[in-house]
């Protein structure tokens, strides 16, 4: 590819990341080592920038970077057969989407409970019977949703 290709902010541009974030990708291994000018400048190719991509869908999927490597990693041995594993790494980390949202619904009925009973101070709250925010298993019949904080 010599003197041809796209340099880096070019690429970086056109995948909407930065730079650094372009260079720290070289780094871990998600991107081949650029070709380089009779300058030193880094030259890419397009598919830098559909790798770029592919990285930042992933990660806004949840993905880590170390899972994404290793989706890539498989995906460049695929000698053109489908990537194995893609399927349950997708169908893993749905579960563990919905485990988290799980958790975040608790999380919101436990505060919306606390603002509603008018909770101000965690301390005394904690100490009171009615205390709506799970400090403990207290019984569900024992808790209500009328100030007592």
């Amino acid at each position: 590819m010599s003197g041809t290709g796209l340099r880096s902010g070019q690429v970086a541009q056109a995948a909407g990341v930065n730079i650094q974030t372009l260079r720290y990708y070289e780094r871990r291994g998600l991107l081949a080592e650029p070709d380089r000018s009779p300058g030193g400048h880094r030259l890419y190719d397009e598919e830098a920038v559909t790798a770029l991509r592919v990285i930042k869908a992933a990660q806004r999927l949840g993905f880590t970077l170390e899972e994404v490597a290793e989706l890539l990693e498989a995906g460049r041995h695929r000698h053109g057969r489908p990537v194995s594993g893609l399927q349950e790494r997708a169908a893993a980390k749905l579960a563990e989407v919905d485990a988290k949202i799980a958790d975040l619904t608790t999380i919101r009925t436990a505060l919306a409970a606390a603002v509603e009973a008018g909770c101000d101070d965690l301390t005394a709250c904690a100490s009171m019977p009615c205390c709506p925010i799970p400090f403990t298993d207290l019984a569900e019949e024992n808790r209500h949703a009328g100030p007592c904080c």
